[in-house]
């Protein structure tokens, strides 16, 4: 089931409101003195490909944007813990300026959902009086926030309030809460206040829980879908972000000092920087477009320019990837965008002449550029992410045919653009077929001969949110349990077949090894050697008026400069397969056990979505918004009778 939208004309926020909220908050700010650590949680048993490297070396971009977010609005006492760089961090030990924080956010992804559940439960055990608010966010708590709320009446645990939307919600709870905070009341007790006294049910895009006097959740009241943010330039500094990061380390507490300016670029090579966000196509497997609520949104060229230059000069980092869920969706913004950093590049600005980015598009939207791709090209795109999924368009169609994809790859490259295609294997497609590209070998074949360097594929697995998420469960094409085990959410990020109709599931598993193993393997690295895909137009150069040159530079160093980037150019190719079959070494091992417990163990499937088990409304008692059909839903209180005493219904 996707996300409903706000009625047309409510969907987005009045414009300058956030920029508005920011300023209230910091009138007050100085009266609260709040602590906040931040977490994201991630699960190391997900170190597979696609995602290695940049799992560990590219801080999301989420968490930075909150704490970018509490800094600009006057709270800088904030940490951001990476679970990633501190696997051993305890909550209940954590310190911040000397005290227990007031504020624990929690941050999680599905395929992460044990490590956030560890981290809240973890935060459970702090006694009660000195416990922090836990808030949970990140895209778990958008498409199944109840997953963060305890429904075991033998071990209590949870979150207080899960924050459904982006960062205005957040602090437009925390505005809430510092205007009925009396001075030194812990925030939790403020919450719980604000909570029984009907404050929070004003804030769309929250669910809290209400519990019982054992601390047992009996309850979750969904505020609503959140109003977003039309314009992305009102968004904070991401600067501020980077300068909250928590040092990696193997201790279960927190550093004296965050990461310093200098270390940062050592543990995070790329910078993930928003530049547009939304989708025109609707894929009934892609739950971006209702989140947007069919809305696309963007900063514009002059903001981006400016993020890019201050990340550079501070922090040295010359990587960067777009966040975009299709980056050339708005023809005349993505122009606008990429005119804007050439100019900069054209003025002889060193952070632009330096840049590198990379972001996502689709065949489709590509090819709509293709008279400005050169243009893109000069604003420092060097890598394009393209959502191929099927080159014949059987399982979706967004203008991927043979010809189209083979065309898009052409024009990137002799626009100096190195195509990196995205796969998605299913149950209809063979392994290889003869005299046509159906097969995952054949698509594979066509895309290293049209010059993609690195591939990733995929099996197409439901997604919450989707479109289709409910039918798939209900046609017990997903997976509840193999070999009397349950799917854990460390097993559900694409690699591992956990949702298929097919009759020999294990074989769909092996297809995946096999598609891997033919891309990634010595034969093609040794022919990456002699005949290097890497080798494109402007691969060995930098843009700018003095091709990237120091102005006084000597011939000598001109010389040297020059040939590291032809060498780098050449071995490029050569250097990504070696990674691949390096990641293989991760991924392989997981994906051939998995395939001998689908092939020996009983597959259990559902029959429909899981829901919540724990009961959900939304404030007036009607069906809450972001809870499926089938949840249980309680009826709101009458006025003097607790909670705990509301009629349920199915």
């Amino acid at each position: 089931m996707e996300l409903p939208c706000r009625d047309p004309g409510d969907q987005l926020l009045r414009p300058g409101e956030m920029a508005r909220l920011r300023a209230r908050l910091r009138n007050v700010s100085h009266r609260h003195d709040l602590a906040t650590v931040i977490a994201f949680a991630f699960d190391h048993r997900t170190r597979r490909l696609p995602f290695l490297y940049a799992d560990m070396r590219m801080a999301p971009a989420g968490v930075r944007a909150v704490g970018s977010a509490m800094v600009d609005s006057g709270f800088p006492k904030t940490r951001i813990v990476l679970g990633q760089w501190n696997r051993n961090f305890r909550p209940s030990e954590m310190r911040l300026d000397g005290r227990i924080p007031d504020l624990f956010m929690v941050s999680g992804m599905f395929m992460h959902g044990a490590h956030y559940q560890a981290l809240i439960r973890d935060a459970c055990r702090i006694e009660p009086e000195r416990r922090p608010l836990i808030i949970a966010g990140g895209p778990e708590a958008i498409y199944q926030p109840w997953r963060f709320f305890g429904a075991e009446s033998n071990d209590p645990w949870g979150a207080d309030v899960a924050v459904t939307g982006e960062e205005y919600v957040l602090l437009n709870l925390l505005e809430v809460l510092c205007s009925i905070r009396a001075p030194g009341e812990p925030m939790r007790s403020a919450f719980i206040r604000a909570r029984d006294g009907g404050a929070l049910d004003e804030v769309p895009g929250l669910v809290y829980s209400r519990s019982d006097t054992d601390g047992i959740t009996e309850e979750l009241v969904d505020t609503g879908i959140q109003r977003l943010l039309g314009d992305l330039d009102e968004l904070p500094d991401p600067v501020l972000g980077y300068q909250l990061l928590e040092p990696p380390s193997p201790n279960g507490t927190l550093a004296p000092q965050a990461l310093s300016a200098g270390q940062v670029r050592k543990h995070t090579r790329i910078a993930s920087i928003v530049m547009t966000s939304g989708c025109k196509f609707g894929c009934r497997y892609c739950p971006i477009p209702a989140y947007n609520q069919r809305q696309y949104r963007s900063k514009s060229g002059e903001r981006i320019s400016e993020e890019i230059e201050r990340i550079h000069n501070h922090y040295r980092i010359s990587l960067f990837f777009g966040t975009d869920d299709n980056f050339f969706n708005d023809k005349d913004r993505a122009i606008e965008i990429a005119d804007t950093l050439a100019r900069r590049v054209d003025a002889g600005s060193r952070p632009h002449c330096k840049v590198r980015w990379g972001t996502e598009a689709t065949i489709h939207d590509t090819l709509r550029m293709k008279d400005h791709l050169s243009l893109v090209r000069k604003a420092g795109l060097w890598a394009l992410w393209m959502g191929v999924e099927d080159i014949t368009g059987t399982l979706v169609k967004k203008g991927q045919q043979a010809d189209k994809t083979l065309e898009a790859f052409r024009l990137l490259r002799e626009n100096g653009i190195f195509p990196m295609p995205m796969m998605m294997h299913h149950d209809s497609q063979p392994l290889y077929t003869w005299r046509s590209n159906y097969g995952l070998i054949n698509q594979l074949k066509l895309l290293r001969k049209a010059g993609a360097l690195s591939m990733q594929v995929l099996m197409l697995t439901p997604a919450a949110g989707a479109k289709d998420f409910e039918e798939s469960c209900a046609s017990k094409l997903v997976f509840e349990s193999v070999d009397g085990e349950p799917i854990q959410p460390w097993l559900v990020d694409g690699n591992l077949i956990v949702a298929s109709h097919h009759p020999r599931p294990w074989l769909k598993q092996l297809y995946l090894v096999a598609g891997y193993l033919y891309f990634y393997n010595p034969l093609r690295l040794l022919a990456a050697l002699i005949r290097p895909k890497s080798r494109i137009p402007l691969a060995d150069s930098e843009p700018g008026p003095a091709g990237g040159l120091t102005r006084g530079q000597s011939g000598w160093n001109r010389f040297r400069k020059r040939m590291r980037r032809k060498i780098a150019a050449y071995l490029g190719d050569a250097g990504v397969l070696l990674f691949g079959m390096w990641g293989l070494t991760y991924t392989i091992p997981t994906m051939l056990k998995w395939s001998v417990r689908l092939m020996r163990g009983e597959i259990r499937r559902y029959d429909s979505a899981p829901t919540s088990r724990i009961p959900m409304r939304n404030p007036d008692g009607g069906p809450a918004s972001h809870a499926l059909p089938g949840t249980p839903q309680s009826v709101a209180a009458l006025p003097g009778r607790s909670s705990d005493a509301s009629r349920q219904v199915a």
